[in-house]
């Protein structure tokens, strides 16, 4: 079955709590990676079928705007089926250390 990566990125550490709470109670989906990334700006990945990820973006893009204080969305993206190279090179695989939450 075809997987999906999505990605949002935020402004402080609440909105990006808020959007990866909202994304993994909203799909069968499965955090791949979190960074922080210039300027307290956070990153999180999830991962998950097509049809599940969807609506778990919306969900966390929509919690992420609206955490206090003053949640801010930076932005964000889907990848539908990202190809191998793409996988094998981004941080956005399934780890080790992930792996015993992975939907199946």
């Amino acid at each position: 079955m075809p997987e999906a990566v999505g990605v949002i990125e935020t402004l402080g550490f609440p909105a990006v709590l808020a959007a990866a709470d909202a994304m993994v109670k909203a799909g069968r989906v499965t955090i791949v990676y979190y960074d922080i990334a210039e300027s307290g700006e956070q990153v999180v990945a999830i991962r998950g079928p097509i049809s599940e990820v969807r609506p778990a973006m919306d969900a966390g893009i929509e919690a992420a705007g609206t955490a206090p204080p003053n949640g801010k969305l930076v932005t964000y993206y889907i990848v539908p089926n990202p190809p191998e190279n793409v996988e094998s090179v981004l941080p956005i695989h399934y780890t080790e250390k992930v792996e015993e939450f992975r939907w199946r």
